[in-house]
């Protein structure tokens, strides 16, 4: 415990429940929900792990310095003072992002752009040499978070955002994030023993989000590199040692994972996907038209999908989302049926009343993630087989 320090993890609206069950089953302690935010207790292992295994997080930000601040002279004069050379020396580059409330600081870019010139100014006026910014690949990257009059400095651990998983070298229009897909998925229940479906599957990422929750594989074992590499007390046998010991976790699951698309270049980039991230042997794909298919076994099954929203549609939404109720209605039975989707409307036309309804964002379109029960045999004998029991 004596080596701990608070640490936050960004996710997005609606998964913050999920993100902090995900961070519990790690071993994090001192877990607090916030508003797109979880934060928690860890040490610099802690981060290593949460960096690798975490399928719902966006960033891990460790935070390293707090002040007072009720002018821009106050924020330049308090991010002088700070000590950059704990992190960081000249020959770095950096970048600030800042995210602002209150009535104090509204001009993100412009705070921004005073954290860049106190840092500069510190390293000028010490060393003679300055540190340059580098908006695509900084290798130190700063969140100013700032309430008011209250301002949280934290160093950025993951580097790009960890959605970023390092598969994904195919996609369609309009795929679905790796995270947002984590996260449905996690908010589905799915228990991992039953077949998995995504009946329009585009280039495949809740098939491979599936396939790794699955076999316990980190979520981003496939990427290149993470942020805290380049802090000074990067400690790569550490990381070693923690990544071995996630890897000894990863099991082989008994079940199908199998996704269709109508599209011939979807399954082209979903098999692309999926073989980039060495789960070939556990999901299936193939061209087919959902509509057109029938439940192979009176198993149960869970479908989880991301059909087209009329922003990415051309042609009938209305029969699109028809012919999407039909299908589960009449060819999937004991089924239970997952979707996400903006177009509140077209979700009428389903024709079938969803038992849950959990608000979420995909990408700034305000979505609903739904569920429709599929009953083994009609829903008037299933009441009354559980009234019988």
């Amino acid at each position: 415990m004596d080596n701990n320090f608070k640490i936050v993890a960004k996710t997005f609206y609606g998964m913050e429940e999920v993100l902090a069950k995900e961070l519990l089953d790690l071993g994090a302690q001192n877990i607090e929900i916030g508003n797109r935010i979880v934060t928690f207790m860890g040490d610099k292992g802690f981060i290593y792990k949460a960096n690798l295994c975490l399928h719902t997080a966006l960033k891990i930000l460790k935070p390293i310095h707090n002040f007072k601040a009720n002018s821009n002279e106050d924020l330049y004069n308090e991010l002088y003072k700070y000590d950059w050379s704990i992190y960081m020396d000249e020959s770095n580059t950096f970048v600030f992002d800042s995210v602002l409330s209150g009535n104090i600081f509204t001009h993100s870019l412009f705070v921004s752009q005073k954290a860049k010139d106190a840092l500069v100014d510190k390293f000028r006026d010490e060393n003679k040499n300055r540190p340059y910014v580098d908006l695509i690949h900084p290798d130190f990257r700063f969140h100013l978070h700032i309430n008011n009059n209250v301002c949280n400095l934290l160093l950025d651990s993951s580097g790009e955002s960890l959605h970023k998983r390092g598969y994904r070298t195919s996609t369609n229009i309009a795929p679905i994030n790796e995270v947002l897909a984590a996260g449905i998925i996690k908010l589905s229940d799915w228990d991992k023993t039953n077949d998995f479906l995504d009946p329009m599957c585009g280039s495949g990422t809740i098939l491979i989000e599936a396939a790794m929750m699955a076999c316990n594989i980190p979520a981003n074992i496939n990427r290149d590199e993470f942020a805290f590499e380049k802090w000074p007390d990067w400690d790569l046998n550490l990381f070693e040692l923690i990544q071995d010991s996630q890897l000894k976790k990863v099991k082989e699951p008994n079940i199908h994972i199998l996704g269709y698309d109508k599209s011939p270049s979807a399954i082209t980039k979903a098999k692309q996907n999926i073989n980039q991230a060495s789960l070939s042997d556990l999901i299936s794909v193939k061209q087919n038209n959902f509509f057109e298919s029938i439940k192979s076994s009176n198993e149960k099954l869970q479908i989880v999908t991301n059909p087209p929203y009329g922003e990415r549609l051309t042609g009938d939404i209305e029969k699109l989302y028809k012919n999407i109720g039909d299908t589960l209605k009449t060819k999937y039975p004991n089924t239970d049926a997952w979707f996400i989707t903006s177009n509140l409307n077209a979700m009428k036309f389903v024709g079938l009343r969803p038992s849950r309804k959990i608000k979420l964002f995909n990408g700034k379109l305000e979505s609903r993630l739904l569920y429709f029960p599929i009953y083994p045999g009609t829903k008037k004998v299933h009441k009354l087989n559980n009234k019988l029991k």
